[in-house]
């Protein structure tokens, strides 16, 4: 059994233990497949996978048009996904953008602190490798083998390596249905939000997986409709994510 101190240390770099999964008793049998399939590729949990299959299906019931983009994607797990749940809808056409470094996290700055008042700077130190970071790690050949896996069409996979603040907006689709941020941080989730929310599409789904983890990342998503006399209703799905759908925020 884990100790206390082991979970809170995993907890810290965001990732979550629980008890074996007895409530995917509780979800839809495709879900539950689908779930089984991409957890070793992903660090979330099965309420923010839930979360994602139902906004892929909510956008295909409703004929939202748009592409689907995702900022921090690891091994691939969440792409994944979006991508079975579109076959499973029967649909191939919409186009996934996928951005990370594929070298492992970026570098935070004092903005970055955790849930617990932990600066990420000194979890980022102890885990750099050279060049790279031990820290959410996953080359680029590793994310399209798993993405390839899926049977989603190739030419539908865009696989864009680089910080985000160097690779957007100008790798970016012009019309975005799903926009899934995960890389953390203030900087680069101030910067997607900047280049990317205005190109989701009214209905479009927005979901913010480190907004009660990371303060960096909630402070980033704040001011940004903030600034824009926004008050977005930010549904909780788990302790950390949020979603909204575009039209639902409200000028104050």
């Amino acid at each position: 059994m884990l100790t206390q101190a082991v979970k809170r240390a995993l907890e810290n770099i965001g990732i979550e233990i629980r008890r074996k999964e007895h409530s995917l008793a509780l979800v839809p049998p495709e879900l539950a497949r689908i779930y089984e399939r991409t957890k070793p590729y992903t660090m979330t949990s099965l309420e923010r996978m839930a979360a994602l299959y139902d906004a892929v299906r909510y956008l295909e019931a409703n004929q939202i048009a748009g592409d689907f983009v995702e900022c921090g994607v690891w091994r691939g797990g969440s792409a994944m996904n979006m991508a079975l749940t579109l076959l499973e809808c029967g649909s191939h056409t919409r186009h996934l953008y996928l951005f990370d470094t594929f070298a492992g996290m970026s570098e935070p700055t004092s903005e970055d602190v955790d849930v617990h008042g932990r600066l990420a700077q000194r979890m980022f130190d102890r885990s750099r490798t050279g060049e790279s970071n031990a820290w959410c790690y996953a080359p680029l050949e590793t994310v399209q083998q798993n993405m390839s896996s899926t049977g989603y069409p190739e030419d539908r996979l865009h696989l864009v390596k680089g910080k985000v603040e160097d690779t957007l907006p100008g790798s970016a689709p012009e019309r975005i249905a799903l926009l899934r941020l995960d890389t953390d941080w203030y900087e680069s989730t101030r910067h997607e939000l900047e280049h990317l929310f205005p190109r989701l599409v009214p209905g479009g789904v927005l979901i913010l997986d480190d907004y009660g983890h990371w303060r960096g990342a909630r402070k980033a998503a704040d001011e940004y409709f903030t600034q824009r006399g926004m008050n977005p209703l930010l549904f909780r799905i788990d302790y950390t994510a949020r979603m909204m759908l575009n039209g639902s925020a409200h000028s104050r």
